[in-house]
């Protein structure tokens, strides 16, 4: 049965000292959690109200009582040797079940919204691909309508290259690109924006 739009959100498991390890360098590793755990928290608030299948993909383990409410998120659990590998398995899962639209995107975009996404989806009506182009030279966001491997292979992930070599794989197919937004890794990416001033300064007040 074919289904349209399905949205894939990677999201890892908040744990203290393992998430956001280069903000935590800066404001460490409790504070590091709060600005992750908010982070989630507004990827809920942008994906909930979508009018489309959702899935939440753990990477570590699967979280039954957490703020992923079941009835809206089906989870899963990633799986593969780097984030390459792990994102092909989720797309492939994808479109193996039947949808003919799919979109993944991290947990740690604050500056992403529910029209931002409603839009992507909308792009891919008269796209093959659609890719959001982060900052850091990465990429936040990914969509296709069929399993594309080569996407997928040989990157350096998290570095500076990868929205280059990704639109290099893709060049002579129909891609959308989005706005360039910034998602949050260093406290440079937060420090000016009052919300996580204050989920910062709590600890040290």
């Amino acid at each position: 049965m074919k289904k349209k739009n399905l949205l894939i959100i990677f999201t890892r498991n908040p744990e203290l000292g393992k998430c956001k390890t280069r903000l935590a360098a800066t404001i460490g590793d409790q504070s590091a959690l709060d600005v992750y755990q908010f982070l989630l928290q507004h990827t809920v608030n942008i994906t909930q109200e979508l009018q489309i299948t959702k899935e939440v993909h753990y990477s570590e383990k699967i979280r039954e009582n957490d703020l992923w409410d079941p009835k809206i998120y089906d989870k899963k659990q990633q799986f593969g040797d780097d984030l390459g590998q792990r994102m092909e398995n989720a797309f492939a899962a994808g479109f193996s079940s039947g949808f003919e639209h799919i979109i993944i995107i991290g947990s740690d975009m604050y500056d992403l919204g529910q029209i931002d996404l409603e839009n992507a989806f909308g792009a891919l009506e008269s796209h093959d691909y659609v890719v959001g182009p982060a900052q850091d030279g990465g990429y936040y966001l990914l969509g296709m309508k069929s399993l594309h491997p080569k996407i997928f292979k040989h990157k350096t992930w998290g570095t500076a290259t990868v929205l280059q070599e990704t639109i290099k794989d893709i060049q002579n197919e129909n891609i959308k690109l989005l706005e360039e937004r910034n998602d949050v890794d260093y406290y440079e990416d937060i420090k000016d924006i009052p919300v996580f001033q204050k989920i910062i300064h709590k600890h040290h007040d």
